[in-house]
């Protein structure tokens, strides 16, 4: 029998500026659905007081909830700032140095000055133990276990708090870590650790090795923030289970990811994107650029036919002269730049004008907050430039410093001899400019041409951009969802369970026997990826497995996925396969070879489904576009002049209204700046479709 009782579901992003929270209430009686949006200053270092913040602003009864998910910027806020424990490796004899090493690809390749990164564990903590397996996982030598007392003791004397242990050839057989590792657990059971093929079985040496190696890093600062944050809320009245937003999409429980705390690396932005790929799925758009604008960054995402890329190529702190610390797990493939709201406005020794990477943060944030910020950041030129309403800024609850602003212009046009509303339109251009060349990177770089996609555009200062980078790009249309400035938090409630597994599996594809025995291989691994939600109390109707299988031609270095439909299998839709990989890799490299092919690997997708809430259609009161208008302003456009534009109040639009640009919509967490010639349409569920010279 169908229980009666209301679903309430719950989430909560803390980003580097701001703590969000959804909340998602569905009442099977009435059919009624409740949505309520709140915002509060992120709390650094202390982050888990800002998500407790959050949910008494929002009024939130935890013993009533059914679901809550949380996304976190703990674990790359610890990287980038160094704040991880003492950390040592154990890894093969003779492969100690591999993170020193590293890839020769460093991106600034004529500079005699050049300094490779630090590796986040030094020479002396990296040890090496006797013992080898060959490339297929054959054991070429016996595992020397009886040394790993002595180098125990060791890192007990140097106060080492995480041990990361790599070994070669894990990838194809991990018996060799296990065997360490439960070792390393006898004689140190205090200590944390984790081994690479907990993580990755996929090969390439060096970036395995960083990648066990951070994932050590972290690991107790996660697991405490992890511990601490269940323990708030479970003393707050939360009962059912915790889930934890992970990179590639999905949420998993919070014991899985305070194991593997690596996973939750690029948590937040994951579920932006997500919730774009959801929402586009609900609203017949499929094929989207999502654009995310937050406090301290500006991200961007490709969309195909309604899914999320997801990759193991992902690197944190590589820029054109850095190169940076690879990551093998699975992360949504995405652009991050360091444009925000809060980016600072600088000049340079030589008087030129710059926008970011730097921020103004949450503390003390940009000059209009009041907070002691003196810096001009790219909110403060938003201010200046009328788009956003002094008088209702932050939604009305912070009183908008004009002074500071004006103050910070001043300092600025001393500098650079201009008068402050050139520099404001001039703050307002180099920051369009950096996100479309991070838009291009995610579309043509990549064969994709803007004009034949959406740009979705979420978070706190996706609308105020959106526009204006759809007509550099030639995008036609750009959709800003409700509730965009608390979107990453709301693509959580629409979150399922997920695990992706990478494995390395080589096959000659032109032997067809080989593929009969690798499909073999492949049925065990889904079944394997089932059992484990089954032991984890997940209904096996629930389950669903999608395969991509990693082609190439032979003997080539990369390899392009190739997503399998349910029914196909390698030995007996070969020729299908085979196909669609020479047009896929056609479309990212613009040609094609007649050449064999071979298979490298696998990306096996396991999704356990969650009950979620889907949004419902908004009420049509019969209320006119008159009553939802506030009056007018004038506008600075930047390149389009200066308008009088209508001020539309957001929460008054209902579905099948429409009007034309120039206006402003103003949220609570977001302003919508909408350009001349541009036409506005509420669609059902109370997104905004805004159609370029329309």
């Amino acid at each position: 029998m169908q229980s009666n009782r209301k679903t309430v579901r719950v989430a909560t992003d803390v980003g580097g500026t701001f703590t969000d929270l959804v909340y998602f209430e569905n009442d099977p009686v009435t059919g009624q659905q409740t949505i309520r949006t709140a915002k509060v200053d992120t709390t650094p270092p202390n982050f888990a007081q800002g998500i407790l913040n959050v949910i008494r602003k929002a009024r939130v009864t935890l013993s009533e909830v059914d679901f809550l998910a949380h996304g976190t910027t703990v674990v790359i806020n610890a990287l980038t700032e160094r704040r991880g424990v003492k950390t040592a490796l154990i890894t093969t004899r003779g492969f100690r140095d591999i993170l020193e090493i590293a890839r020769a690809n460093r991106p600034d390749y004529f500079n005699l000055k050049w300094v490779k990164p630090v590796p986040f564990v030094p020479r002396y903590l990296r040890l090496e133990i006797a013992g080898r397996l060959c490339t297929d996982g054959r054991e070429r030598e016996p595992l020397a276990l009886d040394e790993l007392p002595a180098m125990i003791e060791g890192l007990r004397a140097n106060g080492v708090q995480a041990i990361a242990i790599c070994l070669l050839h894990a990838y194809a057989n991990p018996s060799h870590e296990q065997a360490v590792l439960n070792e390393v657990k006898r004689l140190w059971p205090e200590v944390s650790v984790v081994a690479s093929h907990q993580i990755t079985r996929e090969w390439r040496e060096y970036e395995r090795s960083s990648t066990t190696a951070l994932s050590a890093y972290v690991q107790p600062i996660a697991a405490r923030y992890l511990d601490e944050l269940e323990a708030g809320l479970r003393s707050e009245g939360y009962q059912a289970p915790l889930y934890i937003m992970q990179s590639n999409c999905g949420v998993d429980s919070v014991a899985h990811a305070r194991d593997i705390p690596i996973t939750m690396v690029e948590s937040g932005p994951a579920s932006g994107f997500w919730a774009a790929a959801e929402l586009g799925r609900l609203i017949d758009e499929p094929n989207l650029l999502g654009l995310d604008i937050g406090g301290t960054t500006a991200k961007c995402a490709l969309i195909r036919n309604g899914q999320v890329a997801i990759k193991t190529d992902y690197w944190i702190e590589r820029d054109r002269i850095n190169a940076g610390y690879p990551i093998m797990v699975p992360v949504v493939d995405l652009v991050e730049i360091g444009n925000g709201g809060g980016s600072i406005a600088w000049v340079d020794a030589f008087d030129k004008l710059h926008v970011g990477p730097q921020s103004a943060g949450a503390v003390p944030g940009p000059a209009a907050y009041g907070h002691g910020g003196t810096e001009i950041t790219t909110t403060d030129a938003n201010l200046a430039l009328g788009r956003i309403n002094p008088q209702y800024f932050c939604g009305g609850e912070v009183s908008a410093d004009l002074k500071a602003v004006a103050q910070g212009f001043n300092a600025l046009s001393d500098r650079l001899q201009l008068p402050a509303d050139e520099i404001a339109r001039g703050v307002i251009r180099l920051a369009n400019n950096n996100m479309v060349n991070a838009l291009k990177l995610v579309s043509l770089s990549r064969g994709h041409d803007p004009r034949e996609l959406t740009l979705m555009a979420f978070g706190g200062g996706g609308a105020l951009h959106a526009v204006a980078l759809a007509q550099e790009l030639g995008v036609k249309k750009v959709i800003v969802p409700r509730g965009a400035s608390v979107f990453s938090a709301w693509g959580m409630t629409l979150s399922d369970l997920r695990r992706d597994l990478f494995i390395n599996r080589f096959v000659d594809a032109t032997q067809s026997q080989a593929l009969v025995h690798t499909q073999g291989f492949l049925d065990e691994l889904m079944t394997s990826a089932r059992e484990q939600f089954t032991a984890e109390a997940v209904p096996p109707e629930r389950v669903e497995t999608q395969v991509h299988c990693k082609l190439r031609y032979q003997n080539q270095e990369h390899s392009v996925e190739v997503p399998l439909g349910l029914d196909e299998r390698l030995d007996t839709d070969w020729e299908h396969i085979a196909t669609r990989f020479h047009t896929l890799y056609e479309q990212h490299y613009t040609y094609r070879l007649e050449a064999p092919l071979e298979i490298v690997g696998f990306h096996l997708v396991a999704v356990a489904q969650i009950d979620k809430l889907i949004p419902q259609a908004l009420p049509i009161t019969g209320r006119t576009i008159d009553a939802a208008r506030k009056g007018q302003r004038l506008v600075d456009y930047a390149t389009e002049g200066i308008h009088e534009a209508a001020i539309y109040d957001y929460a008054l639009l209902e579905p099948q209204m429409c009007f034309d640009g120039p206006a402003v919509i103003e949220d609570a967490g977001t302003t919508v700046v909408v350009h001349p010639h541009n036409h506005v349409l509420v669609d059902r569920l109370g997104n905004l479709h805004i159609t370029l010279n329309g």
